[in-house]
């Protein structure tokens, strides 16, 4: 869609009322009749958002219908699927005249009810799957999304190194699955902040205070889930291992710095102080260079392939830290 631009003059009328005519093509297409009412909202970068209440049911719940390929996999047609979801269609309706193989509806219906929040199956035929989001932006904002993928995250990163202390392949397997939740919110957050730039009323009531912050909790929040991502990686590598891991061995003093490097760059969103934010940055880093001083021990020993990956994936959680307290940094520095 092509954004048109379309000049008005202001017009002064009796002693204090500016008046301004509205484009008769927007009047028309939103279905404005005289007497409706508009909402005007005065925006930080001093434009002005003119809205309508009235704007009938169809405009404000898209609705999106899909083709099922058969000759893709029901992978490649699960992710065409997520993309609507993201971009914000509250309908998706998934079509094909040849109808589903009972693999394929099982995998999209679970894999919908697996990885995407409050979109729900409610039709359902032989050659139809009709999915609804029945979300309520109010009772889920972005601050409970980012804080709730923190949780699991983290507890993720503690339960990963637990397996690999104890050799448990059942906490191992659990950090695994935890993953797929992970994912859940992490697709809510970006279908969140994609609807926030376009209705600045939903951006209020998620908490978002400008749309320049959308770009910064978008890298926030992709950051939380490549640190559950390489949870999942140590969790992988303990899989592989046949024995757990001393106590004393330096990679669980690399974890517990890691861990707190991430607790601290999740903390750091609430802080004002630029140099406290600062200081969490340098000491990510600092954590990043004492893995990498790690890597120096004999790989040539059984279990140690897999030790040189966990150590790998603790740098990463270190950097996508630092990475989180520089974007904390950029969002508190005041627009001009």
């Amino acid at each position: 869609m092509f954004i048109t631009k379309d000049k008005r003059k202001v017009q002064f009328t009796g002693n204090s009322t500016y008046i301004v005519s509205l484009p008769i093509k927007w009047v028309r297409d939103i279905g404005l009749k005289a007497g409706d009412t508009l909402n005007l909202t005065p925006l930080p970068n001093k434009t002005l958002l003119v809205s309508s209440s009235s704007i009938s049911k169809e405009h404000a719940a898209p609705k999106a219908t899909i083709d099922y390929i058969h000759s893709d996999s029901a992978e490649n047609n699960l992710r065409i699927l997520i993309s609507h979801y993201l971009v914000g269609y509250d309908s998706i309706r998934l079509t094909t005249k040849k109808g589903f193989s009972a693999y394929d509806r099982k995998f999209i219906k679970d894999s919908v009810r697996q990885k995407l929040i409050g979109l729900e199956l409610v039709e359902e035929s032989r050659n139809e799957l009709v999915f609804q989001c029945l979300l309520n932006y109010n009772d889920l904002p972005l601050g409970r999304v980012i804080k709730n993928m923190y949780g699991l995250v983290l507890s993720m990163l503690e339960d990963s190194m637990a397996a690999l202390k104890d050799h448990n392949v059942e906490i191992a397997e659990d950090v695994i699955q935890r993953d797929d939740d992970v994912d859940r919110f992490y697709l809510l957050s970006v279908r969140q902040l994609k609807a926030s730039i376009e209705d600045i009323e939903l951006s209020e009531k998620i908490g978002i205070r400008h749309p320049r912050e959308c770009l910064g909790y978008r890298l926030i929040t992709k950051s939380i889930e490549r640190v559950g991502d390489h949870a999942v990686r140590i969790a992988r590598n303990v899989l592989k291992m046949s024995t757990g891991v001393n106590s004393d061995d330096p990679i669980f003093k690399m974890a517990e710095l890691s861990r707190k490097v991430f607790e601290s760059s999740i903390d750091s969103m609430a802080q004002e102080d630029l140099q406290a934010i600062n200081k969490i940055v340098v000491e990510a880093k600092k954590v990043s260079q004492f893995g990498v001083s790690l890597e120096s021990r004999d790989v040539e020993g059984p279990g140690n392939i897999e030790l040189s990956m966990v150590l790998e994936s603790l740098r990463r959680v270190a950097e996508y830290s630092a990475d989180i307290a520089e974007v904390a940094i950029n969002m508190n520095i005041t627009q001009i």
